[in-house]
């Protein structure tokens, strides 16, 4: 069975940080939301990485929309 573990950004550590360790195997979730704050449209961007020995793998195939990346 998966375990899936929240890491909190500082912002929201104080509710749902962790203590933990990431070792080489794991695979993280990289999540950013992006939109005005108290908006009502926002996008929110993830990508899978797996953590190896010697550093870090990108997992995610699909590439972001350059036009969305510029603004």
């Amino acid at each position: 069975m998966a375990r899936h573990h929240y890491i909190a950004h500082a912002m929201d550590y104080e509710t749902y940080g962790r203590d933990g360790i990431i070792v080489p195997g794991m695979v993280v979730s990289v999540e950013s939301y992006i939109g005005e704050k108290g908006g009502r449209e926002g996008v929110k961007l993830e990508d899978e990485i797996l953590i190896t020995e010697t550093g870090t793998e990108l997992l995610s195939r699909f590439p972001y929309e350059d036009e969305f990346l510029d603004k």
